[in-house]
């Protein structure tokens, strides 16, 4: 890891570095997208055929009758599980869809004057597909935190595909009751979800993380199916002035074996604790390939020359993890995906226990939103209904805006309501 100090004859470096990273986001997918249009266009125009030509090639699929996982193989998969997994993954079910339930907007309706009523109708979408990577490692937590957000926002078709899905997954997949999994990854995955062929109808968004040519394909299909976010290599930021040195080494080694490209900081005021994490982050690191080659390429500690500078940082690279050293500083908190308060709220397990999502925005998108929710699967219908009063209320004000626009029938549209009203007390008095 690499030790900067924002402060001194450093201090311009150190602008320039962080001013980087905050523009990390801007990552360009350009050398992957000629393939990924190529692979998408292919299976918009020839549906099966294509897809499964790919998933022959990419996936390493066994002929077509296999590209649908069935019910029995995972229910098989259930069964050969370790009990003790089995507990964990009914466990880590239970937070993820106690959390998402506490998220989940209510509809309502409210009179802000005699004669309107306004309010909204929470609806759910129709479809949702639900990617799961299952290159390094087996990803079963992210079926989880990607499906039953879902569920419980009353999705009614949920359809996860996951290329060489592992046990551990199509197990998680039989726990969930999820109907429609099929052996499919990369940008030919995301481009049936998008436009559906013969056997794989299309869906209405397509959410989770992938590949660099999984995030090429949905920016490619973004405007004819929503997609929840566009995830980049993994990060964490750690920002304490009183921490373990050893806690907060084995978090950002914990986050760097994900990916070669995650990125891994930390931020302090004190120059001994800074040493102290990059000399513990060899030590766990040295064991593990991914993380130590991770570490190097994209690890940092920056020794702020104040605390307020330190927070400041923090914000300003709007992190996909953030560890402070207690619940007093939520208080300075403006930009993250999820944050971890205190030593021991250890990263990971937000990655799989906690409740709250594990897919979040990467490339400083915290700037702007949070992590996956069962917000991502809800529509939120506004409603207004109107009374004779109401329209006598507002009419004529929303009229006089419609002519400032010069927007006559909008204006029009209204006074024949008032119109028609005036006629209406006339007869009732004649």
């Amino acid at each position: 890891m690499k030790l900067i100090r924002t402060t001194g004859r450093n201090a311009q470096a150190a602008a320039e570095t962080i001013a980087a990273l905050r523009e990390r986001g801007g990552t360009s997918l350009d050398a992957v997208m000629p393939a990924v249009r190529r692979i998408v266009a292919d299976v918009r125009r020839r549906g099966d055929r294509a897809l499964l030509c790919y998933a022959a090639q990419f996936d390493g699929l066994n002929g077509p009758e296999a590209l649908r996982v069935t019910q029995e193989e995972m229910a098989a998969a259930w069964n050969a599980l370790d009990p003790a997994l089995r507990e964990a993954l009914r466990t880590a079910a239970a937070q993820i869809r106690r959390f998402a339930r506490r998220q989940l907007p209510k509809s309502w309706s409210a009179s802000p004057l005699k004669g309107l009523t306004t309010g909204q109708l929470v609806r759910p979408l129709g479809s949702a597909g639900c990617y799961v990577p299952s290159g390094r490692h087996p990803l079963p937590s992210t079926l989880l935190m990607t499906a039953i957000p879902a569920q419980v926002a009353g999705v009614a078709r949920i359809v996860a595909v996951s290329p060489k899905p592992a046990p551990e997954t199509l197990a998680a997949a039989h726990l969930l009751g999820i109907g429609e999994f099929y052996r499919l990854g990369g940008a030919h995955a995301v481009a049936a979800l998008a436009y559906g062929t013969a056997r794989i109808p299309r869906v209405d968004k397509i959410v989770g993380p992938g590949n660099l040519y999984v995030t090429a394909a949905k920016r490619l299909v973004a405007f004819d199916c929503a997609i929840d976010m566009l995830a980049g290599p993994t990060e964490i930021v750690v920002a304490s002035e009183r921490g373990d040195a050893a806690a907060i080494a084995s978090d950002l080694v914990a986050q760097a074996e994900h990916d070669p490209e995650a990125l891994a900081i930390f931020i302090t005021t004190r120059e001994d604790l800074a040493r102290a994490v990059i000399a513990e982050a060899k030590l766990h690191s040295r064991q593990n390939p991914v993380a130590r080659q991770a570490l190097r390429r994209n690890g940092y500690v920056f020794l702020a020359g104040s605390v307020e500078e330190a927070c400041y940082i923090t914000n300003h690279l709007a992190p996909e993890h953030l560890t402070v050293d207690s619940a007093v500083d939520l208080a300075w908190v403006q930009n993250a995906g999820s944050v971890f308060a205190g030593r021991w709220s250890a990263q990971p397990l937000g990655d799989y226990i906690s409740g709250p999502n594990h897919t979040l925005p990467t490339g400083g998108m915290a700037r702007v939103r949070g992590g996956l929710s069962v917000n991502d699967f809800v529509k939120l219908i506004t409603v207004q209904e109107y009374t004779t009063q109401g329209v006598r209320a507002l009419g004529p004000k929303a009229a006089l805006l419609a002519e400032a626009e010069g927007l006559a029938a909008h204006a029009a549209a209204i006074r024949s309501r008032l119109r028609s009203r005036a006629q209406g007390e006339r007869r009732s008095n004649g």
